[in-house]
């Protein structure tokens, strides 16, 4: 019966996907390399919604550090009492549940989650696509996309960043590491 339980345990184990985020995040190489099946996954998205890949990756790099279950930080009462969570904010792309949802009626994709790197991408080139139709941001302009997927549609377009240094400051490192990324892609084997 040890015998058996122990088999069990190993071809289960073997089944596991490792959910670990990759290590080396600011080297793309790096992240495809650990990871080979996200790269199709994003020139897939670019094929279909034409969101460059080195902007999604930079997306995600600040939104969840290639976690596939990151969640906002927990929120308690009194110090000690856990009261939730302070948003619905969930997976690889941080998506707020309402947007989820919006995401998977228009696409009809309703077995999407969060936690698969595939439909998160698909997810960010979808989310990317309003952005450049609602507020005429270019899909390149990883700045500008990044603001209005923290701040929303609406949010962006009324300036709601503009009283928000800090979120002014976290877009500029999104399009700086998106610029890396695009450097680096280029030598990626």
């Amino acid at each position: 019966m040890k015998y058996l339980a122990l088999i069990f345990a190993l071809v289960l184990g073997s089944c596991a996907r490792d959910s670990s985020p990759p290590v080396q995040q600011d080297n793309a190489c790096s992240i495809l390399d650990q990871r080979s099946g996200w790269l199709r996954a994003m020139q897939k998205t670019e094929a279909n919604w034409g969101a460059p890949v080195h902007v999604q990756m930079a997306i995600i790099w600040k939104e969840s550090s290639f976690r596939a279950r990151a969640r906002t930080r927990q929120v308690f009462f009194l110090g000690s009492i856990p009261t939730g969570r302070i948003s619905s904010a969930f997976g690889f792309s941080q998506a707020l549940d309402g947007t989820w949802g919006d995401y998977r009626d228009a696409t009809g994709n309703r077995r999407a989650k969060r936690s698969n790197f595939g439909d998160a991408s698909d997810f960010i080139g979808w989310y990317m696509t309003n952005s450049n139709r609602r507020n005429n941001i270019a899909m390149d302009d990883a700045y500008n996309q990044y603001l209005a997927y923290h701040e929303g549609q609406g949010g962006f377009a009324r300036g709601s960043y503009r009283q928000k240094d800090w979120l002014v400051g976290v877009a500029g490192q999104v399009r700086n590491q998106a610029a890396r990324y695009e450097d680096q892609l280029q030598y990626c084997t």
